[in-house]
């Protein structure tokens, strides 16, 4: 799966309801399902420029609300800055000299960061 397709698939799971209901189920079909527009087309029983152009349309959509929201955008940094502090509660867990109630501590820490990462 290329960038792109990826970053619009995180957009349809994120904001994909907001679409309508054919621009859900072609992008669905298109991106998730992997369907070509000529597929989809068929299935449809409209044209393949009709396909293209609802499916661009619904890209365009899911783009803007990002743009105007920013939500995926800082899901992504949230799950980072989480991922970054569970590997530095695992290091320190890794400490030579650490004592038993630091070695605690970050183990209840490593275990909180993997709950909200769920």
């Amino acid at each position: 799966m290329d960038d792109e397709t990826l970053r619009m698939t995180m957009l349809f799971d994120f904001f994909g309801d907001l679409l309508t209901e054919k621009q859900r189920e072609y992008f669905d079909l298109y991106h998730n399902e992997d369907l070509s527009l000529t597929e989809i087309a068929e299935k449809a029983g409209i044209t393949r420029q009709g396909v293209y152009d609802i499916i661009t349309r619904a890209e365009k959509s899911l783009a803007e609300i990002e743009l105007k929201t920013g939500v995926v955008r800082k899901w992504s940094e949230t799950r980072a800055d989480l991922d970054k502090a569970e590997s530095l509660a695992r290091e320190l867990l890794l400490l030579p000299d650490a004592d038993s109630r630091f070695a605690v501590i970050a183990g209840e820490l490593v275990l909180a960061l993997e709950r909200i990462r769920r």
